[in-house]
């Protein structure tokens, strides 16, 4: 069946990763910029791995080059969360792509993304910052991230190549980040083995993890990660397309879940990875015979594990039931 018009929650969403295609192109049209390179004959991203993955997702933000550009994206991404009913969203955002991680200016790109709306749709930031750009841009990313903490701007993450660095080069910005009263969130075990979730744990102190697909490879983890109750934020339909997977029927999601450990589902990138929300409900249902009473709790597990504040969380509680 379709799971379209069923409620969702998304924890783990790159904004600039949202962008169409066609949204890139025109922009890039607009200012005369030349992509053509990362786009196939359907008009599509091209890329070859994780690798080039990235080069092509930095390569589409040069179409992103002002606030009313964010405010656009923004916009259009809001629209394509309420195509496919998703109620409430935390997308991660890089200063990096937004002024330089300049202050001033990072002020103007957020104003401009908080006016975009869509009705029945709650958007709020994780700033983010890029762990193969390095630990001082990270400083300068997570001191950004603690000058505008605010309802909109309720975590820090990093995301990234994550074979760059150990993740305790990088607890000096967390801890900048933590200080400022922001929740912790860290892209880790996605390419990086079970080790790199427990480095992440261990120096970085987040209470989610982005991906984490490979600690089902460690039962000590495992059993770790369902005592704290630390959530994996995780992407099957973004693991299958970059290879990490074969399919969703090999993916451990439903292992970790089945193992206590808590799970959310996100779309990560989804115009790269061709999937959208309501295609990951599908293709969980067709590998795991998910239902509706599996997707009531992985919202439920996404809701208590939302970085947004008790009100809004009833608000969103409301919607779900809908």
């Amino acid at each position: 069946m379709s799971w379209k018009s069923f409620p969702k929650i998304e924890l783990h969403l790159h904004l600039e990763g949202a962008a169409d295609p066609a949204f890139i192109r025109g922009l890039a049209k607009e200012k005369s910029i030349d992509l053509q390179k990362i786009f196939d004959e359907n008009g599509n991203y091209k890329y070859d791995g994780f690798g080039e993955f990235l080069s092509t997702y930095e390569a589409a933000t040069q179409a992103l080059q002002s606030p009313n550009d964010f405010k656009r994206l923004t916009q259009s991404v809001l629209e394509n969360l309420a195509e496919h009913n998703v109620v409430y969203a935390e997308a991660f955002i890089s200063p990096d792509f937004c002024g330089g991680r300049d202050l001033g200016a990072w002020r103007e790109y957020l104003a401009a993304m908080q006016e975009a709306h869509v009705a029945g749709v709650t958007l709020k930031g994780i700033v983010t910052c890029i762990r193969h750009f390095g630990p001082e841009k990270a400083r300068e990313t997570a001191k950004c991230a603690a000058e505008t903490a605010s309802d909109w701007i309720v975590g820090f993450g990093m995301g990234g190549a994550e074979d760059v660095g150990r993740a305790t080069d990088f607890a000096y910005a967390f801890d900048i980040a933590r200080e400022a009263g922001l929740r912790l969130t860290s892209h880790a075990g996605e390419w990086g083995g079970s080790q790199s979730v427990w480095e992440t744990v261990n120096d970085l102190k987040v209470e989610r993890i982005g991906h984490g697909v490979h600690s089902i490879n460690d039962l000590n983890l495992v059993r770790y990660l369902a005592e704290t109750g630390i959530v994996l934020e995780v992407n099957p339909g973004s693991n299958v397309a970059l290879g990490v997977f074969h399919s969703f029927a090999e993916h451990p999601i439903a292992k970790l879940r089945d193992a206590g450990v808590k799970v959310t589902v996100s779309t990560d990138d989804p115009p790269f990875f061709h999937t959208t929300m309501t295609r990951e409900f599908e293709e969980l249902e067709r590998a795991f015979g998910w239902g509706s009473d599996d997707f009531k709790r992985l919202n439920q597990t996404a809701l208590e594990a939302a970085f947004c504040d008790a009100t809004t969380k009833e608000i969103i509680s409301k919607r779900l039931d809908t």
